[in-house]
């Protein structure tokens, strides 16, 4: 039954799809399932595969024979016959021709023998290159009908590999290729996801790099007369950026990744409606109309910043309407105000009054933020409400606040799980994230990875109001990014070859300080009773790392959670990794101080003056540490926004004060103000000062 089923939505699939070419007769391959009973003995899994016994030297030595004397012959009969079918490319690269190879872990191709041949193949004459793209079109649509066997599958990953593709000449084969590899089942592409992992890292980019541009130029081509009309091949996309996901598949499962998560990010994909493909796969979900959005990791943490802020300003502006109606209608006076959430703090009570103002505001969360200090004259242009975020930051993750514990280990902030009636500062922390995720501001805030983790868990606030939120699956891994010497610790419990009993006495108790006070919890019931063995070890450390980053702190990171969610209330949420939702709270660490200064505007200066081109010597030349310092000095915090430098609004202005003053900073607006030096030494010696010893200096 599961195998009619199965094979039922296979050919959904491809008549959805249009056909290679009209007019070629499709083979009928039958399944064995298909077969009455007594035929189904002798009936044969896979063909006979001939056998060819060319060795990667002996290839190599044709080529170099045939490049010598100009007698190509023996190399084109090898290429010729290799890729005529699925069959003959089985015959060529598989390490036994018959053998079975039918697991994850062995594709059973000879990698290093594809290489060769790939790798040479650009390097032979034109005939050849076109009579092996001739074969694999006849390949193609040969096997283009039927159930998969695994040495279509190899033939399928061994022609991905093929160089020639990147031509926008070969655009079309490539398509068709991906074409097949897209419609695969499941189970199939389970293969091949871990078949693509154990290619070379410098192979598995190529391949990547090449999807890559094969949509960017179908989306924008340079020319579009040398593709054929859009119209005509809609499928191409969908079924490339399928591939890719079977890449990116790899990848996640590859420890460490084969490449960084970013480096699948299509920029191309900044420029059309990302809206439009959004609300598809808002109202289609996973169906079959295609939205990029069902492949979250291809589009930039630019993109998903930008879908997130219009979705919420959606929602912001649907609120807004709605109250200047509800004024209208009962002929109330309208105030504009109705359009920003006004903050109004006293300094002196920063934290209980924004505490306070947001609890009574919470409907208007999405409205653009508005910053007033009671008492004092001035607009909010952006500067309050930076300074707003920077002043409540510091005072939230003061130590003596005793709400977050900085880990010096892992240098760090973790939830304290002390225990209150109230958890609603906490809820603060979260709505203050999520305004900042809103409005832009990049806060210097220094939370784990897994953190973010269990703020996608799960990525939409469930409509159970009891259902449980923020608890992600934890391992030692995770543990280690806030604990290290206990997560250390408990690694060294796991491996160790002694009695576990005996020399570790311990049970399924732990205990831990909170507020000055050791208490004791049991990891299961009766466990200060169940000794660690070595047969329960596993279990202790599970439940051990569980108990400090989940069950511990459960009700300060729910409501922390809670209130992040309260203004970033976004299915676009789902679009995003942990690493992605850090990015957005706190900016991304990759500094390029080039960019920087050609986004940096000036006042006093132009970028002529002799002070403002020692600036740039000498900031240019600082090592990294010393450029992260800076920024912190100048922005407040030193990480990026997400997009990019250009994004600080980084502002060099004069001050007219004596040289031997050091430069001073105006974090609220992304302000460096320096004293006209006049040499390199002197700016580098005076800035170097500043930018050390910055932590309640030379700010304002």
């Amino acid at each position: 039954v599961t195998f009619v089923a199965q094979k039922q939505t296979n050919k959904t699939i491809r008549r959805e799809l249009p056909p290679i070419c009209n007019d070629v007769r499709q083979k009928h391959r039958l399944s064995i399932d298909t077969l009455p009973p007594e035929l189904k003995a002798p009936f044969p899994l896979d063909p006979i595969i001939p056998l060819r016994t060319k060795t990667t030297k002996e290839f190599q030595e044709d080529m170099d024979r045939a490049a010598l004397s100009g007698d190509w012959r023996e190399v084109r009969d090898f290429y010729l016959t290799t890729f005529e079918s699925f069959i003959e490319i089985n015959a060529a690269f598989k390490r036994e021709a018959n053998g079975l190879f039918n697991t994850i872990e062995d594709s059973g191709v000879n990698a290093k023998f594809v290489n060769a041949v790939y790798d040479a193949l650009l390097s032979t004459p034109q005939d050849i290159q076109k009579s092996v793209l001739k074969g694999i079109i006849n390949s193609l649509l040969r096997e283009w009908k039927g159930p998969r066997t695994k040495d279509d599958l190899r033939a399928y990953f061994i022609l991905l590999q093929n160089p020639q593709y990147s031509s926008t000449n070969t655009y079309v084969i490539y398509a068709h290729l991906l074409r097949q590899i897209a419609a695969l089942s499941e189970a199939d592409h389970h293969f091949l996801v871990h078949w693509l992992k154990r290619l070379s890292a410098r192979r598995f980019r190529q391949l990547v790099e090449r999807l890559l541009q094969f949509i960017s130029t179908r989306l924008f081509p340079a020319d579009p007369d040398e593709l054929p009309p859009s119209s005509k091949c809609s499928w191409w996309i969908p079924s490339a950026t399928k591939v890719l996901s079977l890449f990116n598949a790899a990848n996640s499962v590859s420890s460490p990744p084969i490449m960084p998560f970013t480096d699948f990010y299509n920029i191309t994909l900044d420029h059309i409606d990302f809206m439009e493909e959004y609300r598809t796969w808002q109202n289609y979900g996973n169906s079959n109309r295609f939205s990029f959005c069902q492949f979250p990791f291809i589009l930039s943490t630019v993109v998903k910043k930008a879908i997130i802020q219009k979705d919420s300003e959606q929602q912001m502006i649907s609120q807004a309407r709605q109250s200047l109606v509800s004024k209208v209608s009962r002929r109330q006076r309208v105030d504009m105000n109705l359009l920003f959430l006004n903050i109004k703090v006293r300094r002196a009570q920063l934290l209980s009054d924004s505490l306070d103002e947001l609890t009574r505001k919470r409907c208007d969360l999405k409205k653009k933020l508005r910053v007033t200090f009671v008492g004092e004259a001035g607009l909010d242009m952006g500067g309050l409400t930076k300074e707003w975020f920077l002043l409540l930051v510091r005072q939230i993750f003061h130590t003596d606040y005793g709400m977050f514990t900085y880990m010096k280990d892992s240098r760090c902030h973790w939830f304290s799980s002390w225990k209150c009636d109230n958890y609603s500062e906490f809820q603060l922390v979260g709505t203050l994230m999520g305004l900042a995720v809103y409005n832009s501001i990049a806060l210097d805030i220094h939370f784990p990875l897994y953190c973010y983790r269990k703020l996608l868990s799960p990525p939409t606030v469930p409509c159970d109001q009891n259902a449980f939120v923020g608890m992600a699956t934890a391992t030692l891994e995770d543990l280690q990014q806030v604990m290290p010497e206990l997560a250390h610790g408990l690694g060294e419990l796991l491996s160790y070859e002694g009695n576990v009993e005996e020399d570790f006495y311990l049970t399924f108790q732990i205990s831990q300080e909170e507020m000055g006070i050791m208490k004791s919890y049991n990891l299961k019931p009766g466990g200060d009773k169940i000794p660690v063995t070595k047969q329960n070890r596993k279990e202790y450390v599970q439940l051990y790392v569980d108990f400090l980053l989940n069950k511990s702190i459960y009700k300060q990171f729910a409501a922390f959670y809670h209130g992040f969610h309260s203004v970033c209330a976004s299915d676009a949420l789902m679009l995003l990794r942990p690493e992605e939702v850090e990015m957005l709270v706190c900016g991304s660490p990759e500094l390029d101080m080039s960019a920087l200064q050609k986004a940096a505007q000036y006042e006093g200066y132009n970028k002529a003056d002799t002070t403002v081109r020692c600036f740039w010597e000498v900031v240019l030349a600082f090592p990294l540490e010393l450029q992260k310092k800076l920024l912190h000095f100048a922005t407040g915090s030193d990480r990026v926004p997400v997009g990019g430098m250009a994004d600080l609004n980084f502002k060099i202005s004069k001050i007219d004060v004596p040289t031997d003053w050091l430069p001073v900073s105006h974090t609220c607006f992304n302000q460096i103000c320096l004293p006209p030096y006049r040499t390199r030494k002197e700016l580098k010696h005076k800035l170097t000062i500043a930018i050390s010893n910055a932590e309640g200096f030379g700010l304002e």
